[in-house]
């Protein structure tokens, strides 16, 4: 797992360590090559760099190369932002028409708004691609001030419908909630055709169709799809409706299915995304699982490895030096090998995402926009120890994972709220 940041770093050429060019972070997977900034005295700066209004959204920020993008909806119109890192001052934005909700919405209204899927970056072109809850996916070219460089609509191109009722619970549709993953020449999305293909690799170049995935599930209401090599093969992680699946990513396999393993959520609601441990992938979720489960992947199929109580309904686990952490409710950290508790502690609510830094520290965000630093296993193995935290920045849920780039954390609330908080000052 530790290699792949510095993999992606060194590939690249172009994304340094103090970026957060992705969902998740630069690797894609919570974890940093930035410092927590924790010098034993105060954490966060007393007040933000900066704040900013940016719309409705329950997708996280961006920073790259000293801009922050943002994604927000408002007025009728999705709109893409940058702006300057270092003040919050807007740079240019563009916007397209969208409504506040999927064609196919149905539920949980109340508690959110706008886009859920965060954009993708890809450092080789400068492109940044964007996905609507209404299946807007768009490619802009940030070296020319957001320019469009192709679009098309999902549901319109894929005959998408609404998903379907599984499980106990009601009838869910979220729209569209997964980030969009630059794969070489390729820009991956979670379609959810289920006749074309659960997942469909476009040329990110031109927008075109290149492949369709062997497996034909409902999208998910996940964050994002994760990398994994399984028996030495590139494949995709996808947590559908219906399934945590690996797919295959070689060239003359590309599509074709490893493996699937049964997870289906009531509500539709298995928010956390997959997390990769080697050749393994740990799922978590409440309702009916009310579980966190480890799972391993060979080229032959899937194996359950260990099943505890450790849910999570929002926020996908983070994997680092044998410690799985995951923040909802409570802050929990488990060993990764056997499931077994570590500590947990704090109080995070419902909205909760964390994130790893070099210093071996976890930043967690939830609630109103609580911010809290907390000792890593590393270097607290036995017990939750709370350095400090920061709560209410703002009023409304913080769905929205935050960034920390270059010495600032980028954090957002569901009404779009945007604030820059400087680490160790």
């Amino acid at each position: 797992m530790r290699l792949w940041l510095p993999l992606l770093l060194a590939m690249s050429g172009l994304v340094t360590a103090a970026d957060w060019p992705h969902w998740r972070g630069p690797a894609r997977n919570g974890i940093t090559a930035e410092d927590s900034g924790w010098t034993g005295g105060a954490w966060l700066s007393e007040k933000p760099a900066w704040t900013a209004d940016v719309g409705e959204v329950a997708s996280g920020p961006l920073a790259i190369g000293g801009r922050v993008y943002t994604l927000g909806w408002s007025g009728g119109k999705d709109i893409l932002r940058c702006l300057n890192a270092a003040d919050g001052a807007p740079m240019w934005s563009v916007n397209y028409k969208c409504p506040r909700y999927g064609r196919f919405h149905m539920g949980d209204e109340g508690l959110y708004s706008g886009p859920s899927s965060t954009p993708e970056y890809d450092p080789a072109t400068k492109r940044l691609y964007t996905l609507s809850a209404d299946g807007d996916l768009h490619c802009w070219d940030t070296a020319a001030e957001g320019k469009r460089a192709w679009g098309r609509n999902l549901y319109d191109d894929y005959s998408v419908g609404r998903r379907p009722h599984l499980g106990r619970g009601q009838r869910r549709d979220y729209g569209y909630t997964s980030s969009p993953l630059v794969h070489g020449d390729l820009l991956l999305v979670e379609v959810g055709s289920t006749k074309r293909g659960s997942v469909v690799a476009f040329d990110k170049n031109t927008g075109q169709e290149r492949w369709t995935s062997e497996l034909k599930d409902e999208a998910g209401h996940t964050g994002g799809m994760s990398f994994l090599t399984v028996g030495g093969v590139p494949c995709v992680a996808v947590l559908t409706q219906r399934n945590l699946a690996v797919i295959r990513l070689d060239k003359g396999r590309e599509g074709r299915t490893v493996g699937t393993f049964e997870w289906v959520t009531d509500f539709a609601n298995t928010i956390a995304g997959p997390a990769v441990d080697g050749d393994s992938v740990i799922v978590a979720a409440g309702y009916n699982h009310n579980a966190m489960c480890k799972v391993r992947f060979t080229l032959e199929g899937a194996t359950e490895l260990w099943r505890k109580k450790f849910p999570s309904k929002v926020c996908t686990p983070v994997v680092h030096d044998g410690s799985v952490y995951v923040a909802w409710n409570r802050v929990r950290c488990v060993d990764s090998k056997s499931g077994k508790l570590k500590w947990e502690g704090g109080t995070i609510g419902d909205p909760g995402s964390c994130l790893v830094t070099r210093d071996k520290r976890l930043v967690v965000y939830g609630l109103n926009g609580k911010l809290m630093l907390i000792e890593g296993a590393g270097r607290s193995p036995n017990a939750y120890k709370e350095l400090a935290v920061r709560d209410k920045l703002f009023a409304s849920a913080a769905w929205p994972h935050v960034a920390l780039a270059d010495g600032r954390i980028h954090c957002r609330d569901r009404e779009g709220h945007l604030a820059a908080y400087s680490v160790g000052k």
